[in-house]
């Protein structure tokens, strides 16, 4: 029961159905849900050690906001430990690394393909953890789980085309597309300056959208 509600919970932050700030009326979601009060409660815990809720004293849990300050320091999180798994990953055996990769691409693919939004981000979260594990060190898979965590709510901003996104979209996703392509490419060509510089790109990318989004 509690990982139900910790997926669906989840997914409500994550969409934005839950916004950033907002406070999360445990009464209601327990209503929503049709379960017992502790297992929501034991999926709030756990969303709050993934830092997308916060526990207020007194005040119950709120969604954890979303400041410039904030997504200024997630990309720079990304920026690091991203590119420097690179220079680790390409002197590992990654076979299996890449076979996941291909597979978590063949999701991004199909989400595109059907229109799902939450499938989209789900699936480059899972090819992102992929390409972390190729470094064979648990800090930086740790480090990028963690930040991708709350990366995949901005993930969602820039997949959904909301607003002033929406104009350049199917032209986003072929190019997240490609750029993962390219990730896989110099990784099994262990092309460290390639992958690093495509893996910046990518990174650029996606921040670009999002800034012009917090921005207008």
């Amino acid at each position: 029961m509690a990982l139900q509600a910790y997926e669906i919970i989840h997914d409500k932050i994550i969409t934005m159905a839950l916004k950033p700030g907002e406070h999360v009326d445990e009464k209601a979601l327990v209503e929503e849900l049709g379960i017992g009060r502790t297992p929501v409660r034991e999926a709030l815990l756990k969303l709050a050690s993934k830092h997308l809720v916060e526990s207020r004293p007194n005040k119950g849990f709120i969604v954890k906001p979303l400041t410039l300050q904030d997504v200024k320091a997630m990309f720079e999180a990304l920026n690091i430990i991203e590119i420097g798994a690179c220079a680790l990953a390409v002197n590992q055996d990654v076979s299996e690394c890449l076979a996941l990769m291909a597979e978590a691409q063949e999701g991004v693919k199909h989400a595109v393909k059907t229109n799902n939004v939450m499938g989209l981000v789900k699936a480059n979260h899972a090819f992102h953890m992929h390409f972390a594990r190729c470094s064979f060190n648990e800090y930086i898979i740790n480090a990028l789980n963690e930040v991708r965590n709350e990366v995949n709510r901005l993930a969602y901003l820039s997949f959904a085309g909301v607003f002033d996104l929406s104009y350049d979209l199917q032209d986003h996703y072929k190019t997240v597309i490609r750029e993962h392509d390219r990730i896989m490419s110099y990784l099994e060509q262990r092309d460290l300056q390639a992958l690093q510089e495509t893996v910046k790109t990518h990174i650029r990318t996606f921040q670009k959208r999002i800034i012009n989004y917090l921005t207008t």
